[in-house]
């Protein structure tokens, strides 16, 4: 009997962003290809204005590309949809008159995934898996900034999401908070294996949140290379391998002089599974 073929879950290709301001056209991405596999925690990297957040949304639905495919399950994406739920940075990304319960609930009764009996017990499920279920009657003005983002993640999951997007869901966050949240979420992912694709532009949260790695250069966007991080968890910040994994990525995102050339991929440490690009 053949064994059924595994195929990515998201297939990026040759994808070209472009978006006007009141002056010009400006490219934010040019030429970005990946691929994205069931269970993945992938991480967007790279500097502000390299296009990760652009990328995010094109996934999203919420922007069409310039040119390019990008395909969900092989089937092309043309707009939003509740198989791709998202978490914005911003705390106010729930609707204050509605209670935190309420806020979970909603997307599944506005897209009529489930009755209301139904609903309720979902996001109750999800606002336990956050640690928020005695705050379901809490409105949202009354939440910490974290407490407001563990809401939007226990709502996004809340929908069964074939991809949670994340788009730099901790930076505004303190230190401490930050570091509790990513905690949270990689508890998260081991008990509901979740595909993440998260964008960030801190190197070492790329390296603990991640399984792997799609490094940006600066504006337009292209790709540098794509790094297996799979390997760092939250305990390996002060370690040696952490410390070279996250020197090399800086080198990657800024090469020290125009006329060095990137490694090639002989010289590459063990985390690196794709060639490096030198665009």
């Amino acid at each position: 009997m053949p064994q059924a073929t595994i195929e990515p879950l998201l297939q990026v290709r040759q994808l070209d962003i472009e978006y006007r301001t009141r002056e010009r056209r400006v490219r934010a991405t040019h030429d970005v290809s990946f691929d994205v596999w069931p269970g993945d925690r992938f991480i967007l990297l790279g500097p502000s204005g390299c296009g990760k957040s652009s990328l995010l949304k094109t996934v999203g639905g919420f922007i069409q590309p310039l040119r390019g495919e990008i395909a969900l399950e092989g089937s092309d994406i043309r707009g939003p949809g509740p198989d791709r739920m998202m978490v914005f940075q911003e705390f106010d990304q729930l609707p204050p008159w509605k209670t935190v319960l309420e806020n979970v609930m909603f997307p599944l009764l506005a897209s009529r995934k489930a009755k209301r009996a139904e609903a309720r017990e979902q996001a109750l499920h999800f606002l336990d898996k956050v640690g928020l279920a005695s705050f379901a009657d809490a409105l949202p003005h009354t939440l910490s900034g974290g407490m407001k983002q563990r809401v939007a993640i226990a709502r996004a999951l809340a929908m069964r999401p074939r991809m949670l997007l994340m788009d730099e869901p901790f930076a505004a966050l303190d230190a401490l908070t930050r570091r509790t949240m990513q905690e949270e979420l990689l508890a998260l992912w081991e008990e509901e294996r979740f595909t993440l694709l998260f964008v960030t532009h801190s190197i070492e949260e790329a390296l603990v949140v991640g399984s792997r790695i799609l490094v940006l250069s600066p504006h337009p966007g292209r790709v540098r290379a794509e790094l297996n991080c799979h390997q760092f968890g939250l305990n390996d910040f002060g370690s040696p391998a952490f410390q070279s994994a996250a020197s090399h990525i800086h080198q990657l995102l800024f090469p020290p002089a125009v006329n060095t050339p990137l490694p090639s991929a002989s010289q590459e440490p063990d985390y690196v599974t794709a060639t490096v690009h030198s665009s």
